[in-house]
């Protein structure tokens, strides 16, 4: 990736472009994201707004299919770099849990997490928070001003991301290859269940001080992406309905 790129991928995996004045209030009920599978397949995508943080690359391109009997949401990405992004205020507190179910044809063969060149995954979920940056190095400080400042964006402080990963170990946690503000958290590895659909629920909280080693602050939003951008590669996936849980959910599965 060139150089001029390298602060856009600083503005996606640090935390993606959200204007944070219009995010909605905490909710006392369990906060709602746009599901896809109440939409109609071969339509537009309602509630989720498309993001393009590397202008250089092309767009994967995401549509609405039936699949498993229900609509989902799939990404197409050929040597491209776009998502999808939904914001959202959630009160850790009440609402620690993501659930979500995804789908991969196949792995990014050739990408790997430690390298910026290869900084690609057939699927990830994002996980934004508003970490307070008074507790950011003055380093880390400076260069979100610098990204706000080009792209006119607020940019969320800490970040979340549930990979599925071509080669390391399932429940690998990794600082992201441009920022230490975005963490790596394989959910997936390998080829052994491409082609499945499979539910996962993780402990937003629990998984933020694994990270991070400090409590978690509000969320404020969440994003989908397939890239191959860095690669050149393929990649296709799918993913159900996303949707924020209480603990009780946990305990009571």
């Amino acid at each position: 990736m060139t150089s001029d790129t390298s602060l856009m991928k600083f503005v996606l995996i640090g935390g993606l472009p959200v204007v944070l004045s219009a995010l909605q209030t905490v909710h006392a009920a369990p906060p709602e994201l746009a599901r896809f599978s109440a939409m109609p397949a071969g339509q537009s995508i309602s509630g989720w707004t498309a993001f393009r943080p590397a202008p250089k690359a092309g767009d994967t391109d995401y549509s609405l299919v039936r699949d498993d009997n229900r609509t989902v949401l799939k990404a197409s990405a050929k040597a491209s770099m776009s998502g999808v992004i939904h914001p959202v205020r959630v009160d850790i507190r009440e609402f620690p849990l993501l659930r979500w179910r995804w789908k991969v044809a196949g792995t990014v063969k050739s990408a790997d997490m430690m390298t910026r060149q290869g900084d690609d995954y057939a699927a990830r979920v994002y996980v934004m928070f508003d970490y307070p940056p008074d507790k950011l190095s003055f380093g880390t400080r400076t260069r979100l001003k610098i990204a706000e400042s080009v792209y006119g964006q607020k940019i969320p402080t800490a970040a979340l991301n549930y990979v599925w990963d071509n080669r390391y170990p399932v429940g690998t946690i990794q600082a992201n290859a441009y920022t230490d503000r975005a963490r790596m958290i394989v959910m997936q590895s390998g080829a052994a269940r491409t082609g499945q659909w499979i539910t996962e629920t993780r402990d937003l909280a629990a998984d933020f001080r694994a990270a991070f080693g400090d409590d978690p602050p509000d969320i404020v939003g969440v994003a989908l992406a397939t890239d191959t951008d860095n690669t050149g590669e393929t990649a296709t996936a799918w993913y159900g309905d996303i949707e924020f849980l209480p603990r009780t959910a946990l305990e009571a599965r």
